[in-house]
C-alpha cells in the first residue's frame, strides 16, 4: 500500500486568496520509508508572504523571487502524489490550498476521500491532549532537533514518524511480503523489500530427543492430521 504523507507552508491562511509556497512529501510504501521524497519551493504570483506566515516558516518574498511557478510543478507534483493515500496533519488546510491551485490551472480537484488527518487520528486517541505536530513528537520521543523552523519536507519527515505511532507504533510496519512482491515492488521504485536468506541457516535448538518425541506425536495423529501436510516433515 503506497501513501506520501505531506506537507504545504503558504502565504497565509486564506485559500481563496493566500498561495501554496513550498510542498514537501515523503512516499511510504506498507507503512516503511521508501527514501522517495519530493520538495519544492513555488513562486505565489501576485502575493507576498504574510508576516504572521513568515515568523512561522522564514520563507521570504526574496528567497521566493527565482522559484517556479505552480504551474510548472503541478506535473512533478501530481506525479509523485499519483493514486497514493495521502497523509497530512490538519490536512483539510492544505488540500483545501492545494485544490486551489489546482482550480487556477482548471484542473481537477484531489478527492478528500484520499486524505488521512493525523490531527483527526491524535484529537480521537488522546482527547483533550495537545495535538500539534511538536506536542505528538514530544508525547511519542521523536527527535526534532534538526527542526528551527516549519518546513514542508521536515514536518513530512517528523509526521511520517507519528503517523507510524498512531497507527500502532514501529511494530506495525513489519509486514512480511512474499518474494513475488519484493521481485516486483508492487509499488514501483522503492516498493517493499525482502530480506535475503541467511547464508548459514540457524542451528535447531531442539535436542534429538525432543525431535523424536514430536514424531511420536505426529505419527499417533492419524493421516489426516494438519503436521503431515507440513512441507519437509519426515515421519
Amino acid at each position: 500500500m503506497r501513501e506520501i504523507v505531506f506537507d504545504t507552508e503558504t502565504t497565509g491562511l486564506d485559500f481563496a486568496e493566500d498561495r501554496v509556497i513550498e510542498i514537501g512529501g515523503i512516499e511510504l510504501w506498507n507503512h516503511i520509508p521508501t527514501g522517495r521524497e519530493f520538495h519544492c519551493f513555488i513562486r505565489p504570483q501576485g502575493r507576498k508572504v504574510d508576516p504572521g506566515a513568515f515568523d512561522i516558516h522564514g520563507i521570504s518574498d526574496d528567497f521566493l523571487r527565482d522559484k517556479p511557478v505552480f504551474a510548472e510543478v503541478v506535473d512533478d507534483v501530481l506525479a509523485f502524489f499519483d493514486d497514493a493515500r495521502l497523509v497530512a496533519h490538519n490536512g483539510t488546510f492544505d488540500m483545501r490550498f492545494i485544490n486551489a491551485e489546482l482550480a487556477r490551472l482548471e484542473r481537477p480537484p484531489i478527492p478528500t476521500e484520499r486524505l488521512i488527518d493525523t490531527l483527526t487520528m491524535a484529537r480521537r486517541k488522546f482527547p483533550m491532549a495537545p495535538a500539534t505536530l511538536d506536542a505528538l513528537c514530544s508525547r511519542f520521543s521523536i527527535d526534532t532537533s534538526k527542526r528551527d523552523k516549519h518546513g514542508a519536507l521536515v514536518d513530512s519527515e517528523l509526521l511520517a514518524q507519528v503517523y507510524i505511532e498512531l497507527i500502532g507504533g514501529r511494530q506495525s510496519a513489519l509486514k512480511l511480503v512474499t518474494e513475488d512482491e519484493a521481485r516486483t515492488g508492487e509499488g514501483g521504485e522503492g516498493g517493499a523489500r525482502a530480506l535475503p536468506p541467511r547464508p548459514v541457516p540457524l542451528p535447531s535448538r531442539l535436542t534429538a530427543a525432543e525431535v523424536e518425541a514430536h514424531r511420536a506425536f505426529v505419527a499417533g495423529l492419524g493421516d489426516a492430521a494438519l503436521w503431515q501436510r507440513v512441507e519437509g516433515f519426515e515421519n
